[in-house]
Protein backbone atom coordinates (compact mmCIF):
# COMPACT_ATOMS: atom_id res chain seq x y z
CA UNK A 1 0.00 0.00 0.00
CA UNK A 2 1.30 3.46 -0.93
CA UNK A 3 1.02 6.13 1.74
CA UNK A 4 1.09 9.90 1.42
CA UNK A 5 4.52 9.75 3.09
CA UNK A 6 5.82 7.61 0.23
CA UNK A 7 4.79 10.20 -2.34
CA UNK A 8 6.15 13.10 -0.28
CA UNK A 9 9.42 11.23 0.19
CA UNK A 10 9.75 10.60 -3.55
CA UNK A 11 8.78 14.12 -4.55
CA UNK A 12 11.05 15.88 -2.07
CA UNK A 13 14.19 14.35 -3.61
CA UNK A 14 16.43 17.15 -4.93
CA UNK A 15 16.80 15.31 -8.25
CA UNK A 16 13.03 15.14 -8.84
CA UNK A 17 11.49 17.92 -10.93
CA UNK A 18 7.87 17.83 -9.83
CA UNK A 19 6.53 20.20 -12.49
CA UNK A 20 8.27 18.43 -15.36
CA UNK A 21 7.88 14.83 -14.15
CA UNK A 22 4.23 14.53 -13.08
CA UNK A 23 0.82 14.97 -14.65
CA UNK A 24 -2.68 14.90 -13.21
CA UNK A 25 -6.08 14.26 -14.80
CA UNK A 26 -9.10 16.07 -13.37
CA UNK A 27 -12.80 15.46 -13.89
CA UNK A 28 -15.23 18.21 -14.92
CA UNK A 29 -15.69 19.26 -11.29
CA UNK A 30 -11.95 19.56 -10.72
CA UNK A 31 -11.54 16.28 -8.82
CA UNK A 32 -8.21 14.55 -9.38
CA UNK A 33 -9.04 11.16 -10.90
CA UNK A 34 -5.63 9.97 -12.15
CA UNK A 35 -1.96 10.85 -12.12
CA UNK A 36 1.39 9.67 -13.46
CA UNK A 37 5.04 10.37 -12.74
CA UNK A 38 8.33 9.43 -14.37
CA UNK A 39 11.79 9.34 -12.83
CA UNK A 40 14.56 7.70 -14.82
CA UNK A 41 13.25 4.38 -16.15
CA UNK A 42 10.54 4.15 -13.50
CA UNK A 43 6.93 5.24 -13.95
CA UNK A 44 4.01 5.29 -11.53
CA UNK A 45 0.43 5.51 -12.81
CA UNK A 46 -2.85 5.43 -10.88
CA UNK A 47 -6.44 5.81 -12.07
CA UNK A 48 -9.36 6.01 -9.63
CA UNK A 49 -11.51 2.84 -9.97
CA UNK A 50 -14.62 4.91 -10.77
CA UNK A 51 -12.91 6.38 -13.81
CA UNK A 52 -11.45 3.30 -15.46
CA UNK A 53 -12.35 2.19 -19.00
CA UNK A 54 -12.35 5.79 -20.21
CA UNK A 55 -8.96 5.68 -21.93
CA UNK A 56 -7.20 7.56 -19.13
CA UNK A 57 -4.74 4.77 -18.37
CA UNK A 58 -3.84 4.43 -22.04
CA UNK A 59 -3.26 8.18 -22.29
CA UNK A 60 -1.05 8.21 -19.19
CA UNK A 61 0.96 5.20 -20.36
CA UNK A 62 1.65 7.08 -23.59
CA UNK A 63 2.60 10.20 -21.64
CA UNK A 64 5.10 8.17 -19.62
CA UNK A 65 6.75 6.61 -22.67
CA UNK A 66 6.92 9.94 -24.49
CA UNK A 67 8.52 11.69 -21.52
CA UNK A 68 11.01 8.91 -20.81
CA UNK A 69 11.99 8.73 -24.48
CA UNK A 70 12.52 12.50 -24.63
CA UNK A 71 14.96 12.14 -21.72
CA UNK A 72 17.02 9.51 -23.48
CA UNK A 73 15.77 6.46 -21.59
CA UNK A 74 15.84 3.16 -23.46
CA UNK A 75 13.06 1.60 -21.38
CA UNK A 76 10.44 2.67 -18.86
CA UNK A 77 8.62 0.36 -16.46
CA UNK A 78 5.80 0.44 -13.94
CA UNK A 79 4.65 -1.98 -11.21
CA UNK A 80 1.25 -3.65 -11.43
CA UNK A 81 -0.54 -6.23 -9.33
CA UNK A 82 -0.46 -9.44 -11.34
CA UNK A 83 -3.81 -10.00 -13.05
CA UNK A 84 -5.11 -6.52 -12.19
CA UNK A 85 -6.72 -4.10 -14.67
CA UNK A 86 -3.42 -2.18 -14.79
CA UNK A 87 -1.52 -5.36 -15.64
CA UNK A 88 -4.02 -6.22 -18.37
CA UNK A 89 -3.86 -2.71 -19.84
CA UNK A 90 -0.08 -2.56 -19.98
CA UNK A 91 0.05 -6.05 -21.48
CA UNK A 92 -2.43 -5.00 -24.18
CA UNK A 93 -0.19 -2.02 -24.97
CA UNK A 94 2.78 -4.34 -25.51
CA UNK A 95 4.59 -3.69 -22.24
CA UNK A 96 6.67 -6.79 -21.37
CA UNK A 97 7.29 -8.28 -17.92
CA UNK A 98 10.66 -6.97 -16.78
CA UNK A 99 10.71 -8.73 -13.40
CA UNK A 100 8.39 -10.22 -10.79
CA UNK A 101 8.00 -9.07 -7.21
CA UNK A 102 6.25 -10.34 -4.13
CA UNK A 103 4.84 -8.95 -0.89
CA UNK A 104 5.41 -11.33 2.01
CA UNK A 105 4.00 -11.38 5.53
CA UNK A 106 4.91 -13.19 8.70
CA UNK A 107 1.75 -15.02 9.82
CA UNK A 108 0.19 -13.58 12.96
CA UNK A 109 1.71 -15.19 16.03
CA UNK A 110 4.72 -16.53 14.11
CA UNK A 111 8.30 -15.51 14.80
CA UNK A 112 11.39 -15.37 12.63
CA UNK A 113 13.77 -17.98 14.09
CA UNK A 114 16.38 -16.40 16.35
CA UNK A 115 19.92 -16.32 15.05
CA UNK A 116 22.65 -15.05 17.28
CA UNK A 117 25.15 -12.53 15.98
CA UNK A 118 28.85 -13.30 15.77
CA UNK A 119 30.86 -12.14 18.77
CA UNK A 120 31.54 -8.43 18.87
CA UNK A 121 28.51 -7.38 16.80
CA UNK A 122 25.30 -5.71 18.01
CA UNK A 123 21.95 -4.60 16.62
CA UNK A 124 20.72 -1.12 17.52
CA UNK A 125 19.21 2.06 16.13
CA UNK A 126 21.49 3.95 13.74
CA UNK A 127 22.98 7.19 14.99
CA UNK A 128 22.76 10.38 12.89
CA UNK A 129 26.49 10.31 12.21
CA UNK A 130 26.04 6.81 10.70
CA UNK A 131 23.45 7.84 8.12
CA UNK A 132 25.99 8.39 5.36
CA UNK A 133 27.51 4.96 6.02
CA UNK A 134 24.00 3.50 5.78
CA UNK A 135 23.48 5.27 2.46
CA UNK A 136 26.73 3.87 1.02
CA UNK A 137 25.96 0.34 2.22
CA UNK A 138 22.37 0.49 0.94
CA UNK A 139 23.36 1.77 -2.49
CA UNK A 140 26.29 -0.64 -2.85
CA UNK A 141 24.05 -3.61 -2.04
CA UNK A 142 21.10 -2.59 -4.23
CA UNK A 143 23.25 -1.66 -7.22
CA UNK A 144 24.51 -5.22 -7.42
CA UNK A 145 21.21 -6.08 -9.11
CA UNK A 146 19.41 -2.79 -9.87
CA UNK A 147 20.34 -1.20 -13.20
CA UNK A 148 20.17 2.50 -12.35
CA UNK A 149 22.36 5.41 -11.40
CA UNK A 150 23.56 5.66 -7.82
CA UNK A 151 21.29 7.82 -5.65
CA UNK A 152 23.07 10.71 -3.97
CA UNK A 153 22.85 11.00 -0.20
CA UNK A 154 20.23 13.76 -0.30
CA UNK A 155 17.95 11.69 -2.54
CA UNK A 156 18.43 8.62 -0.33
CA UNK A 157 17.73 10.62 2.82
CA UNK A 158 14.55 12.14 1.35
CA UNK A 159 13.00 8.66 1.09
CA UNK A 160 14.40 7.24 4.33
CA UNK A 161 15.54 9.31 7.32
CA UNK A 162 13.74 12.47 6.10
CA UNK A 163 10.56 10.71 5.00
CA UNK A 164 7.56 12.10 6.89
CA UNK A 165 6.91 10.06 10.01
CA UNK A 166 10.45 8.69 10.31
CA UNK A 167 11.67 8.13 13.85
CA UNK A 168 15.28 7.26 14.74
CA UNK A 169 14.41 3.81 16.12
CA UNK A 170 13.18 2.74 12.67
CA UNK A 171 16.64 2.58 11.06
CA UNK A 172 18.27 -0.54 12.54
CA UNK A 173 21.91 -1.46 12.01
CA UNK A 174 24.34 -4.24 12.80
CA UNK A 175 27.63 -2.68 13.87
CA UNK A 176 31.05 -4.06 14.68
CA UNK A 177 34.32 -2.26 15.39
CA UNK A 178 32.53 1.02 14.79
CA UNK A 179 31.40 0.09 11.25
CA UNK A 180 27.89 -0.38 9.85
CA UNK A 181 27.74 -3.92 8.46
CA UNK A 182 24.02 -4.30 7.71
CA UNK A 183 20.82 -2.27 7.94
CA UNK A 184 17.07 -2.54 8.01
CA UNK A 185 14.64 0.36 7.58
CA UNK A 186 11.26 -0.14 9.20
CA UNK A 187 8.10 1.80 8.38
CA UNK A 188 4.78 1.65 10.23
CA UNK A 189 1.70 1.63 8.00
CA UNK A 190 -1.76 2.04 9.56
CA UNK A 191 -4.84 1.15 7.51
CA UNK A 192 -8.55 1.17 8.40
CA UNK A 193 -10.35 -2.14 8.91
CA UNK A 194 -13.93 -3.16 9.69
CA UNK A 195 -12.98 -3.38 13.35
CA UNK A 196 -11.00 -0.14 13.51
CA UNK A 197 -7.49 -0.07 12.13
CA UNK A 198 -4.43 -2.25 11.64
CA UNK A 199 -0.78 -1.27 11.99
CA UNK A 200 1.75 -3.05 9.81
CA UNK A 201 5.52 -3.12 10.32
CA UNK A 202 7.00 -2.96 6.83
CA UNK A 203 10.71 -3.55 6.20
CA UNK A 204 11.36 -1.07 3.39
CA UNK A 205 15.12 -1.69 3.13
CA UNK A 206 17.29 -4.65 4.11
CA UNK A 207 20.94 -4.77 3.10
CA UNK A 208 24.16 -6.45 4.20
CA UNK A 209 27.66 -5.43 3.20
CA UNK A 210 29.02 -7.88 0.62
CA UNK A 211 31.91 -9.08 2.77
CA UNK A 212 29.58 -9.79 5.71
CA UNK A 213 27.05 -12.07 4.02
CA UNK A 214 26.47 -15.62 5.20
CA UNK A 215 26.86 -14.66 8.87
CA UNK A 216 23.17 -14.35 9.72
CA UNK A 217 23.11 -10.55 9.92
CA UNK A 218 19.98 -10.13 7.77
CA UNK A 219 18.06 -12.72 9.78
CA UNK A 220 19.10 -11.06 13.04
CA UNK A 221 17.89 -7.73 11.66
CA UNK A 222 14.52 -9.20 10.69
CA UNK A 223 14.05 -10.59 14.20
CA UNK A 224 14.95 -7.21 15.66
CA UNK A 225 12.89 -5.15 13.19
CA UNK A 226 9.73 -7.18 13.67
CA UNK A 227 10.16 -7.10 17.46
CA UNK A 228 10.55 -3.33 17.30
CA UNK A 229 7.47 -3.06 15.09
CA UNK A 230 5.35 -5.08 17.49
CA UNK A 231 6.63 -3.03 20.41
CA UNK A 232 5.31 0.04 18.58
CA UNK A 233 1.85 -1.41 17.96
CA UNK A 234 2.18 -3.45 14.77
CA UNK A 235 0.18 -6.67 14.48
CA UNK A 236 1.48 -7.66 11.04
CA UNK A 237 5.06 -7.79 9.74
CA UNK A 238 5.73 -7.51 5.99
CA UNK A 239 8.35 -6.83 3.34
CA UNK A 240 8.72 -7.08 -0.42
CA UNK A 241 11.35 -8.46 -2.75
CA UNK A 242 11.69 -9.15 -6.46
CA UNK A 243 13.20 -11.68 -8.83
CA UNK A 244 16.36 -9.61 -9.37
CA UNK A 245 17.52 -10.14 -5.79
CA UNK A 246 17.21 -13.91 -5.42
CA UNK A 247 16.02 -13.38 -1.84
CA UNK A 248 12.52 -14.91 -2.01
CA UNK A 249 13.70 -18.30 -0.76
CA UNK A 250 15.48 -16.70 2.20
CA UNK A 251 12.30 -15.03 3.42
CA UNK A 252 10.18 -18.14 2.90
CA UNK A 253 12.78 -20.17 4.80
CA UNK A 254 12.28 -18.03 7.92
CA UNK A 255 8.51 -18.51 7.79
CA UNK A 256 7.23 -15.61 5.69
CA UNK A 257 4.47 -16.24 3.15
CA UNK A 258 3.66 -14.54 -0.15
CA UNK A 259 0.48 -12.46 0.09
CA UNK A 260 0.48 -10.80 -3.35
CA UNK A 261 2.28 -11.14 -6.67
CA UNK A 262 3.38 -8.17 -8.75
CA UNK A 263 5.02 -7.62 -12.11
CA UNK A 264 7.09 -4.73 -13.38
CA UNK A 265 5.95 -4.18 -16.96
CA UNK A 266 8.19 -2.22 -19.28
CA UNK A 267 7.98 -0.52 -22.65
CA UNK A 268 11.08 -0.54 -24.84
CA UNK A 269 11.67 2.93 -26.25
CA UNK A 270 14.21 2.27 -29.01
Amino acid sequence: MIEESDIVGDWQRPSFDLAASTVGVRDDDGTLVAYAEVHGDRAEVAVHPDHRRRGIGTFLAGWCTDLARSRGERVVGSPALEGSPADALLSSLGWRVRWQSWVLALPEGAEVPERGLPAGLEVRAARPEEHEACWVLNEDAFLEWSQRERDGFEDWAARTVRRPGFEPWQLRVVVGDGEVLALALLQLVTTPTEDGERTEAYVARLATRADQRGRGLAQALLVDAFAQGRAHGASVCTLSTDSRTGALGLYEKVGMRVTSNWVNRAADLT
